[in-house]
């Protein structure tokens, strides 16, 4: 991967317009309708920084995650670039942590990783996306919380991908399998036995052998955590059923 470093910019998400490609077979073409007694919106805080490679996808991934939240009123969203950021107290008026698209060894200090740990095993959400598993190798809590850590990405193109559990609720209306054309990870330990996988790879659909998880979401003390290896490309972020399976997963992981 290139090693560079750019800008960091912290920002507050704001409404974004966010155009969507005809609905794949795969896909349902809104975010899910909240349903039951009115409950106060998850609050998002997004961080998208990067200390290596810079997905080309990161404008895309944040203004559709605005689109999301401005369309079902389930959730607000706070972006930011900065690791400075991320704190005890942003964390005590946050739901869900998620980090989307990050790269590297990110400037936190003790205090922030304390912070971090202490906001999941509290309770707290946790949604991983893309390279959120190519970040913070040299500290080993953010691994445990993500799941698992990035290896290679040996194939990029169009496969088929296998919903492992059809009951979890971000894979609502997922026809299994269905193919999409990614830039699909392997991990240096795979997590299956210490997760519950929803999504993996078809082996035979890059004519490879293997057990190839792609999404999983696990316990981590009292928190919930949601990890998902899609999203290198724009056409992945606008697809409707991978924004319908984010939202739902900011739903699952805030405990709604």
């Amino acid at each position: 991967m290139l090693r560079h470093r750019s800008p960091l910019l912290a920002l507050t998400v704001l409404v974004f317009a966010c155009g969507t490609a005809s609905t794949p077979p795969h896909a349902s073409a809104s975010a899910p309708t909240p349903t039951g007694p009115a409950a106060e919106p998850a609050r998002v805080l997004l961080v998208m920084a990067t200390a290596g490679f810079r997905h080309d996808s990161i404008p895309t991934a944040r203004a559709v995650l605005a689109s999301l939240a401005a369309r079902s009123g389930t959730f607000t969203v706070t972006a930011t670039e900065n690791p400075g950021d991320v704190s005890a107290s942003r964390l005590a008026s946050t739901d869900v942590l998620m980090f989307a698209l990050t790269t590297g060894e990110l400037a936190f200090d003790d205090g922030q990783k304390a912070a971090i740990v202490s906001f999941v095993n509290g309770g707290g959400g946790f949604i991983g996306v893309h390279s959120a598993a190519d970040t913070l190798y040299q500290w080993p809590d953010y691994g445990r919380i993500v799941g698992a850590y990035f290896r290679d990405h040996p194939w990029t193109q169009t496969a088929a991908v296998v919903v492992e559990d059809r009951n979890h609720p971000t894979m609502a209306g997922v026809e299994t399998p269905f193919r999409i054309l990614e830039e699909f990870y392997t991990f240096q330990r795979n997590p299956r036995g210490t997760v519950d996988v929803l999504l993996s790879l078809d082996p035979q659909s890059v004519g490879a052998d293997g057990d190839f998880p792609l999404a999983w979401t696990q316990s981590v003390g009292r928190g919930r955590s949601y990890y998902n290896a899609l999203g290198h490309f724009d056409s992945t972020w606008n697809d409707p059923w991978f924004q319908r399976q984010l939202a739902a997963a900011i739903q699952w992981t805030a405990g709604r």
